[in-house]
């Protein structure tokens, strides 16, 4: 189906483009919200009429949205939850635990406009963008741990999980005997259970 812009959609197009895109895509997203017209002869005339009120109230909710930027941009958003001994943790983190995060820091974005690749499902410091308009997006520091001290170490740089299986590592030494058969006890070994049982 062929439709006309009336907002800039990224990787698709901008205002007053004519874009072939899927029925379906058309149909349940861009029409329904607003983005965009289908493509015939009255909806091209009357595009053309409103075109140039469809760029100014496009450009106002731009400088709209690149004031907030300076506010949102480079915020950290802290989460405590719980995880397993490797990391994992017991569900996921989905955009709208980071709006709410957002919101209790005083900053007023959707969850539709968090960009997240895929839920965060472990502990750690990550980077998510933010389409605040979609011609301005910033990005926010996102740091889940599993307490409060997990998070300032994080956030001060420290790869917890890391050190966590270093410490476990550097507890554990086992006596070697290059000589020994596989399955066979070590002699020392063998020599003090004798002498336990006599």
């Amino acid at each position: 189906m062929d439709v006309i812009l009336l907002e800039r959609i990224e990787k698709l197009g901008a205002i007053g483009d004519v874009v072939k895109v899927k029925n379906g895509y058309a149909r349940n997203f861009l029409l329904p919200n607003g983005k965009a017209l289908r493509a015939n002869d009255s909806n091209r005339k009357v595009f053309e009429a409103n075109r140039e009120k469809i760029e100014a109230t496009n450009a106002e909710r731009r400088t709209e949205a690149q004031k907030d930027a300076g506010t949102v941009g480079g915020a950290t958003v802290q989460l405590i939850r719980q995880a397993s001994n490797t990391g994992q943790l017991y569900g996921s983190v989905s955009a709208r635990d980071l709006a709410e995060g957002l919101e209790a820091q005083g900053h007023k974005v959707a969850k539709n406009q968090i960009i997240l690749d895929r839920p965060i499902k472990a502990i750690g410091v990550q980077e998510v963008k933010i389409a605040l308009h979609p011609e301005v997006s910033v990005t926010i520091r996102v740091n889940v741990a599993r307490s409060p001290e997990e998070a300032d170490l994080q956030a001060k740089g420290v790869d917890v999980m890391a050190e966590m299986f270093e410490k476990d590592v550097a507890g554990f030494t086992e006596d070697r005997d290059p000589n020994a058969e596989p399955g066979e006890i070590p002699t020392d070994a063998a020599e003090s259970e004798e002498t336990a049982e006599a």
